[in-house]
């Protein structure tokens, strides 16, 4: 399944719901579990697919695989019945992309832990600093907190922030946590996976690298953004994560391109490793780190004001972010 999540205008105010992708609809998950429990004569049908398909992102993945299985269950009982269907009451279950707005997949992940896990994109950042890879790098896979509450979705418009003079891009995939869970073994890791998004870990570089001269951070120079989407893609429909190409384009030209395949340290690795001695929940967020050549501080070029980012990574699809004019 490809999940979004999409805000919904309505005279009371505007609502963000989870939904998944079917040809060129969006299927309203929980407004279609409603109408499966209404046509199977449940009792109380909107209280159980509140309860079994929530409508937000995080309480569907904290419900984990039976929230999941349900929501299989209901997608393709809903396409069953054809684009037109409607709730129980007419609420509308099949939207029209053009009609709704999507946002971040996941606007509030309980955490956010990006790694450094391509070999190529450590070496070559090293280099310009004249150092080494450090020998450490290779004994786990290491990663810093970023902040979980400024995340952005597809085709945002990003304001100029901390007034840099290196705003960067950087070409992440990332994974996210359906399962919670304690000392999780790497052969069992990827079983707590719910699904994977196009990460882009905007920095301000020489905010960054000033403030890791005291040796902490990254910081500031990395919370004011970080952009998920446009959807979550299930493990089911990404059978050869390796096979991943990765391209990043500024205004229609490619400045980067790798290969998922590449990556040193994998995600079941990650997950074994941070949750050694430390829960890990539903709604976490893990970002590879950028993948070899995948950012413009390898390259030595950076964005301006009215630059569109684009980064790419099928079957998940295009993450788009306009950057806006300096203060």
């Amino acid at each position: 399944m490809k999940l979004v999540s999409f805000q919904v205008p309505t005279p009371v105010g505007t609502f963000i719901r989870i939904g998944a992708w079917h040809d060129r609809h969006i299927v309203d998950l929980n407004m279609a579990h409603l109408r499966q429990l209404t046509d199977q004569d449940e009792a109380q049908p909107r209280r159980l697919a509140d309860a079994q398909v929530p409508a937000t992102m995080l309480e569907f993945l904290e419900g984990g695989p039976s929230a999941l299985a349900a929501a299989r269950r209901a997608f393709a009982y809903v396409v069953s019945l054809g684009s037109s269907v409607t709730g129980p009451a007419q609420e509308t279950i099949c939207y029209d992309p053009a009609t709704v707005r999507l946002t971040a997949p996941l606007p509030n992940p309980s955490s956010l832990r990006d790694f450094i896990a391509f070999e190529n994109h450590i070496a070559a950042t090293s280099k310009r600093r004249g150092q080494p890879i450090p020998p450490e790098w290779y004994k786990a896979p290491v990663y810093y907190k970023g902040n979980h509450r400024t995340i952005i979705g597809p085709d945002y418009a990003l304001s100029w922030p901390l007034n840099t003079q290196k705003l960067d891009y950087e070409l992440e995939l990332a994974c996210i946590i359906g399962r919670g869970g304690l000392d999780i073994v790497e052969r069992d890791a990827e079983a707590y996976i719910a699904g994977y998004t196009i990460m882009n870990d905007f920095s301000a570089r020489d905010v960054q690298f000033q403030e890791m001269a005291c040796r902490l951070g990254p910081a500031k120079g990395k919370d004011f953004a970080t952009a998920i989407g446009p959807c979550i893609v299930t493990p089911d429909e990404i059978p050869d994560l390796a096979s991943l190409r990765m391209t990043a384009r500024v205004n229609g030209e490619v400045w980067s391109e790798g290969r998922f395949g590449t990556i040193h340290w994998s995600f079941p690795q990650m997950i074994e490793h941070v949750s050694r001695g430390e829960a890990i929940y539903p709604g976490d967020l893990f970002g590879s780190g950028t993948v070899g050549g995948g950012c413009g501080l390898e390259l030595d070029r950076y964005l301006q004001p009215g630059d569109v980012v684009e980064l790419e990574i099928q079957p998940i699809g295009v993450l788009r972010t306009t950057i806006g004019a300096k203060p």
